[in-house]
């Protein structure tokens, strides 16, 4: 059963109150932690530059919308990367702008239509803009994620690359039951012992490669940074109202940090 789901509700992370000495693609927590454990938020900000004037949008309200950024994810993986002292890293910059995990010259990378909602400014988008936007912001963000995987080579030979997501709980007027997802491909290192640990809790609703499959060719930061460097991976998705709220998010922050310890002790054994 789905509680009631506001989504503009917003509570606004420290994060979100940009500073002039913070990059403009991206921030990081903990990134000379030891731990294996490496969580990647792309979508943890709906953040649009001023000179782009909310890409032509004029009801603001709308850039709190899903459609923006993952509502409450942020919030989640924040105080993850806390209790687990891992590294993280933030995506300073709303998927309206460009969208940190697709392929830029993937059309659906700077949408002109994203769930019904028209962004004026991303209707035949140029050349020289497309790559005025990926020079700023897509591929700084994705070197800082490569520097961070090298420097957790350099630590471990089995990283645990947690690329973490939130989705609608309704989406075409289909409620979707599942309170969180397990999106996998190829690589099931992760996956598969992690759908196992979260399927023992009988107050689950546990998607496997649901709301989404990852066995369809959408994602570029698990393919680029965890498939083609063979890198054990995995995508985690959680439902949108229940990490809407601080107290949502820190309930679901203790539950996967709790996920993640077993995962890493069952990958690393006596080492984690």
């Amino acid at each position: 059963m789905i509680i009631a789901y506001i989504e503009f509700f917003e509570p606004i992370p420290v994060s979100q109150i940009r500073k002039p000495e913070m990059p403009d693609s991206f921030y990081t927590l903990n990134e000379h932690s030891k731990s294996p454990i490496f969580l990647i938020a792309d979508h943890a900000s709906r953040h649009i530059p001023e000179d782009y004037k909310n890409l032509g949008i004029e009801d603001v309200s709308l850039l709190r919308r899903h459609v923006a950024w993952d509502i409450g994810i942020e919030d989640v993986t924040k105080r993850l990367a806390e209790k687990l002292d891992c590294p993280a890293i933030f995506s300073c910059f709303s998927r309206l702008l460009i969208d940190a995990n697709r392929y830029p010259d993937d059309p659906s990378s700077t949408p002109y239509v994203s769930d019904g909602v028209v962004v004026p400014a991303n209707k035949d988008v140029s050349e020289v803009e497309r790559s005025r936007r990926i020079e700023t912001y897509f591929q700084p963000y994705h070197d800082q994620i490569t520097k961070m995987l090298d420097d957790l080579l350099n630590l471990t030979e089995t990283p645990i690359v947690i690329s973490m997501h939130s989705f609608t709980p309704i989406m075409n007027d289909f409620e979707r039951p599942w309170h969180i997802g397990v999106l996998w491909d190829q690589d099931g290192r992760i996956a598969l012992p992690m759908l196992e640990i979260l399927k023992k809790n009988a107050a689950l609703v546990v998607g496997d490669n649901e709301p989404y499959s990852a066995r369809e060719p959408l994602g570029y930061t698990m393919n680029e940074h965890g498939t083609k460097r063979d890198i054990p991976h995995v995508v985690i998705e959680i439902r949108q109202d229940l990490i809407d709220t601080h107290h949502g998010a820190e309930q679901w922050a203790n539950l996967i940090a709790d996920l993640l310890r077993q995962i890493e002790k069952r990958l690393l054994g006596d080492a984690a």
